[in-house]
């Protein structure tokens, strides 16, 4: 759509003379995604900051803070990996299911460093086997986080019905982004951690 009013804006300024009392305003759709990115980009840098503020009232801990945010920019990949799949652009509900994504994003790093420390606090000492006994023992419980929204959101991936362009891209980014984002937490957090600790 941007580049459709882009397109009129030139042809616009080219072929038409108005009278100096007159302007030219785009309103409806376009209107609405401006101001609908007008604000994602307030509430986004907000709730990346909050995210981060509880992880660390949580872990009290900047370096653990930091471990599970990684997740985001993995959920990240995974949602414009799954939107660059379907060749689907860049949408206001893509925006919101972002913040979906980085929530459970971040939800699955916490059950992994939660049961790394669980495990340290219990007096295991090598981080190794610390590492590999979390994973496996919460693989279960990452992949039924990523697996239940992700299919959850199928139906609306698909749909050819009436509203269904609005519901595509944010149902396709979170679908594809947990099942990706998921994988690359399962290997990316461990493996961090072991440099870390």
């Amino acid at each position: 759509m941007q580049s459709i009013v882009e397109e009129l804006k030139n042809k616009v300024s080219r072929q038409l003379r108005l009278p100096s009392d007159y302007q030219l305003a785009y309103g409806g759709s376009f209107e609405n995604m401006n101001d609908a990115k007008d604000r994602l980009a307030i509430v986004v840098p907000i709730a990346l900051t909050l995210i981060f503020i509880l992880l660390y009232l949580a872990f009290n801990s900047l370096k653990q803070g930091l471990l599970i945010y990684t997740a985001i920019p993995l959920s990240a990949i995974g949602g414009i990996l799954s939107l660059w799949v379907r060749a689907m652009p860049f949408s206001i509900s893509a925006g919101v299911g972002f913040i979906a994504l980085f929530g459970v994003a971040v939800l699955n790093g916490i059950l992994l460093v939660s049961e790394f420390n669980r495990l340290q606090q219990e007096g295991s000492q090598d981080i190794i086997r610390i590492v590999i006994h979390a994973t496996k023992s919460k693989l279960r419980a990452v992949l039924m986080t990523a697996l239940v929204p992700s299919l959850g959101f199928i139906p609306m991936a698909v749909s050819t019905g009436a509203g269904g362009e609005g519901q595509k891209p944010l149902a396709t980014l979170v679908s594809g982004g947990l099942i990706v984002s998921s994988l690359l937490t399962l290997l990316v957090i461990p493996l961090l951690y072991i440099l870390i600790e």
